[in-house]
């Protein structure tokens, strides 16, 4: 893979298996538009998290056992395992045989879908993304999250909570996800992902991963409904 030719995409796993169970015609969709754009000779690197099927297993054993961050963080890694072993088998020949779990090394590979999960307790798969984005030498991470826009507030919690199409890191670390990470955290970028994408100087488009439309000018780098942090 050529780094210039690499999208870097954190796909929530939400977007994959939302809590009403799987919705085969739109990762009909979803499958389609991604070998569109490898048709086109783009290159993919998708990092698949957890989303509503992690913080199921995570809230029942939170539950019913006392346990230790580092051990929710395992049992979220274990689902994002099982979620991007099912992309992977989505794209079949055109992807790379193994799902990735360490995303600090970069994949020799002809291959144009490179299929990775979580690595390491402390963080979400959205760190994940941006040590891939490191590796790969690429500027952009595209999140495509259950949300179109990010809120200064969660929009189900208080009725003025305004979108934000365009932040820098400083403001979006303070205001918005703040700086630590709990297991299962639902934020829109995790707190430790985005002091690393800080330091790197990366360019993150947050918006909502079901609307192909907007999927697709993200990709073709024209202006889409969502939320820009650089």
């Amino acid at each position: 893979m050529k780094k210039k030719d690499v999208k870097i995409i954190s796909v929530g796993g939400s977007i994959i298996i939302p809590k009403t169970g799987f919705n085969v015609p739109f990762l009909k969709k979803f499958r389609q538009l991604i070998l569109s754009e490898v048709k086109k000779g783009t290159k993919f690197v998708l990092i698949i998290g957890g989303g509503a099927t992690c913080r199921q297993y995570q809230d029942a054993l939170k539950k019913t056992v006392r346990l230790k961050d580092v051990d929710l963080d395992w049992m979220g890694i274990h689902t994002t395992m099982v979620n991007a072993q099912f992309v992977k088998l989505l794209f079949q020949d055109d992807a790379y045989k193994d799902v990735i779990t360490d995303p600090r090394k970069k994949v020799k590979t002809n291959k144009p879908i490179i299929i990775a999960a979580g690595y390491k307790p402390g963080w979400s798969t959205d760190m994940d993304a941006v040590l891939m984005a490191k590796a790969y030498g690429a500027k952009d991470v595209i999140n495509l999250s259950n949300i179109d826009y990010v809120y200064d507030k969660d929009p189900a919690k208080f009725k003025g909570a305004k979108k934000i199409e365009s932040t820098d890191w400083k403001t979006f670390r303070r205001d918005v996800v703040g700086n630590t990470w709990d297991p299962g955290k639902n934020a829109p970028f995790d707190p430790i992902a985005s002091r690393e994408a800080q330091k790197l100087g990366l360019k993150v488009a947050i918006l909502k991963g079901t609307n192909l439309p907007e999927v697709r000018k993200v990709l073709a780098g024209k202006k889409f409904k969502g939320t820009v942090i650089q």
